[in-house]
């Protein structure tokens, strides 16, 4: 695959920005040199390592020559010179074959992740409360906030469904890896004899949609209003502030009770119903491409087994990449980063793949 051409057209890119942002008319603009900083920034790195790559093999070539001359002192310390940096050079140059990979159009978007029981009862809904906590902290450590829209939680503290909203940089370019079933090993607390149960719980995470992603007429729509129930004291029974919108078109059905305010459970239940539209048409794209994504770690069944979290041996494996880590704990307080970097890693590796293979 020859880099330089895209390579080269990204640099000039990146100058003509650097030239609109320095022109004093574009910088008394400020919602237009938010937008040019930000293209901007997404082609420094790329820019920055393309522009190391022709230092470095500019300084390849003249190690060479030297190399190849007269002067043996000179000729030694040209092949040493040699050594370190025809490594180097290769290491740039698959840094940049990966920077060129298409960018999914989603992963600076936030998410929309549902967590669903499956099997298992009452330790399956524990479990979905788990993943809600392994994400939760997860969400902590990267800066990220993080809204319940719905929840409907089982007399024991688990959940049989948590519909949460995650907001900040890059979210659904990390998350996108965790849709999927998984599935967990371990004693039940109520099991009195000791014994090892498997349970399961569903992880959906979807980008949210924009308002020019998805368009919904409003007399698609059924909007029911009723009383929350759960924990929240008075108010909550008191007044009809949860929300439940049909869309009719295709039966989806999305509800929200989390606010206190009626206005803002709506609003967050429309924004929940767009997101689910968005990922069925999303979905439907995948389906019709699937021979070509085959391989994809970010575009598996829905109702595929992706992970087991075996707490017995404190073990956590990834089924689509044959991972297994012994850090369980670490990987149920937050800690998701190594999975996550394999994760993306075995992606890259994949469309690289695929790219050579054109």
């Amino acid at each position: 695959m020859n880099l330089e051409p895209k390579l080269r057209e990204l640099e000039a890119l990146y100058v003509e920005l650097e030239r609109k942002m320095a022109d004093p008319v574009v910088v008394s603009d400020l919602k237009e040199m938010q937008s040019l900083g930000r293209k901007h920034a997404e082609l420094e790195e790329v820019v920055g390592d393309y522009r190391r790559y022709r230092q470095v093999r500019d300084e390849i070539a003249e190690a060479r020559e030297l190399a190849g001359g007269g002067d043996h002192e000179l000729a030694e310390l040209a092949k040493m010179e040699l050594e370190e940096k025809e490594p180097l050079l290769g290491e740039i140059e698959e840094q940049l074959r990966v920077a060129l990979l298409p960018k999914d159009p989603n992963d600076e978007k936030d998410v929309i992740m549902e967590i669903r029981a499956g099997t298992g009862g009452d330790e399956a809904s524990l479990f979905a409360a788990d993943l809600f906590r392994m994400y939760s902290r997860y969400a902590e450590r990267e800066g990220w906030k993080l809204e319940i829209v719905d929840e409907n939680e089982t007399e024991v503290g688990g959940y049989k469904e948590i519909v949460l909203q995650i907001h900040g940089h890059g979210v659904y370019s990390q998350l996108k890896y965790e849709s999927g079933v998984h599935r967990v090993q371990r004693v039940p607390a109520t099991e009195a004899g000791g014994r090892i149960h498997t349970s399961a719980a569903t992880v959906v995470v979807m980008p949210v949609a924009d308002d020019i992603d998805i368009e919904i007429r409003p007399e698609d729509l059924k909007i029911d209003t009723y009383r929350s129930s759960g924990a929240g004291g008075q108010h909550v029974n008191m007044t009809d502030s949860a929300v439940r919108i049909t869309h009719l078109p295709t039966g989806l059905v999305v509800t929200c009770q989390d606010e206190r305010s009626q206005i803002k459970n709506r609003a967050k239940a429309l924004q929940v119903l767009k997101t689910r539209l968005y990922d069925a048409e999303v979905e439907k794209q995948r389906s019709a491409e699937s021979a070509e994504r085959k391989g994809m770690i970010g575009s598996g069944d829905r109702s595929e087994r992706i992970r087991t979290y075996n707490y017995p041996q404190n073990r956590v494996t990834d089924h689509r990449i044959g991972l297994t880590l012994y850090k369980l704990e670490y990987m149920m307080d937050g800690d998701l980063y190594e999975m996550i970097k394999a994760l993306v890693m075995a992606e890259q590796a994949a469309k690289l793949e695929a790219l050579d293979g054109v």
